[in-house]
């Protein structure tokens, strides 16, 4: 399946979801910078929680035949950064999330609506 990069961060936020990732949110970033078009932006709980969230990532896009480009942070679990090249997602320990507030670091970046797919049933 060949996914551009708004549906695969939208693919990316459904997966987020469905393993319960908190505070969720995608940024546009294709305009503000030439480091990623997106960057979907989560929190977990615990370290185990965030590494399950990056596993689930990784599982399935690996479906989709999509692997990261790059793949950073998992021996500690406190901010795993998987690069996906137009996608850049970053899962964090809360504590890590309000530490580097990456939301208000790329502030330029609209925010994508993502209310459709984090309120499904």
């Amino acid at each position: 399946m060949n996914l551009n990069g708004e549906k695969l961060a939208l693919k990316i936020v459904e997966v987020l979801d469905d393993k319960k990732a908190q505070d969720i949110d995608v940024l546009n970033i294709k305009n503000v910078s030439l480091l990623a078009d997106y960057f979907v932006i989560c929190s977990g709980n615990s370290t185990t929680q965030i590494k399950a969230l990056a596993d689930a990532v990784e599982e399935k896009l690996a479906e989709l035949g999509r692997v990261p480009i790059h793949k950073e942070g998992y021996a500690s679990a406190r901010w795993i950064l998987l690069d996906y090249g137009e996608v850049v997602v970053h899962i964090f320990h809360h504590e890590s999330r309000s530490f580097y507030n990456l939301e208000r670091l790329w502030s330029d970046a609209p925010r994508v609506d993502i209310q459709a797919i984090i309120n499904r049933v």
